[in-house]
């Protein structure tokens, strides 16, 4: 019992101080719930301007955009944190010089990213659980409830690729410092191919493979056939089997990169460098 308190102590920790920090900043609280309702409006009036027409690329999904669409800035909310989470809490170590004295305690570095990551992972819950409430309550979205396991099977493939890609941006901070480009690249590629705004058979035929190798373009087929056709968890067999291979090669990726990065800065003595 010690010890399995002793391994939830740092992630406690962690998450303790993040949510002082946070709540220390009330107007953002405010802020970030009026941006979710704007934008959830927002994309309902596009819907209401849509919705007496015939898109035969929604039918998979029920016709209705503004359901589709909805699953989809929500599961980008958890892709956009994921992106920048670690390399934000490596960058905010190196500034204030604490990222060397973090790495010389018995604490590994994958407990520190994952630990500082808790409360945006609840935090971003929360705000994709006000997204689908505001759908069903507010604008009358009827989702499937039947498949909650199939759901989180769903959710929890697609983070872990999230988290893979998170942790090369990090590397490429304790490398680089400045700047990041895999959190770009990942947030230009899959708002414009991973089926956010729109299904990704509207894409040219040449562009669907390289949709095919995000993460976000599977997620998103997966919970959006589960969420709004109540599918089981052989109907979305396919997207699965490739969410498990995409995790297994990002957190592989992800993993390694830290590894060699932190190698690298140790040996070039720049981890004190900001």
């Amino acid at each position: 019992m010690t010890n399995h308190l002793a391994i939830l102590a740092k992630p406690l920790a962690f998450l303790v101080r993040d949510f002082k920090i946070a709540a220390s900043y009330r107007l953002q609280f405010v802020m970030q719930s009026f941006g979710i309702i704007l934008t959830t409006f927002s994309f309902f009036l596009i819907s209401k301007m849509i919705g007496g027409q015939h898109i035969s690329q929604l039918e998979p999904y029920g016709g209705d955009y503004f359901s589709f669409v909805l699953i989809g800035i929500a599961l980008t909310d958890y892709l956009t944190i994921s992106t920048n989470s670690f390399a934000a809490e490596i960058r905010s170590a190196q500034m204030v010089g604490t990222l060397e004295s973090l790495l010389v305690t018995p604490t590994s570095i994958y407990t520190i990213l994952l630990s500082s990551f808790l409360y945006k992972l609840l935090s971003t819950s929360l705000r994709m659980v006000f997204y689908l409430l505001l759908g069903v309550f507010v604008f009358g979205i009827e989702y499937q409830t039947g498949g909650v396991f199939t759901l989180a099977v769903t959710f929890l493939l697609t983070l872990l690729s999230f988290f893979g890609l998170g942790l090369f941006s990090a590397a490429f901070i304790i490398v680089f410092k400045q700047g990041n480009p895999i959190s770009s690249l990942m947030a230009m590629s899959s708002g414009l191919l991973g089926g956010v705004i729109y299904p990704v058979t509207v894409l040219p035929d040449w562009l669907r493979p390289l949709s095919s190798i995000l993460p976000i373009t599977h997620g998103l087929e997966a919970m959006r056939q589960v969420l709004l056709n109540g599918a089981g968890l052989e109907d979305i067999s396919r997207q699965l089997y490739i969410l498990t291979l995409l995790s297994i090669l990002f957190m592989g990726i992800g993993c390694g990169s830290i590894y060699y990065s932190l190698k690298i800065a140790k040996k070039e003595g720049s981890l004190l460098h900001y």
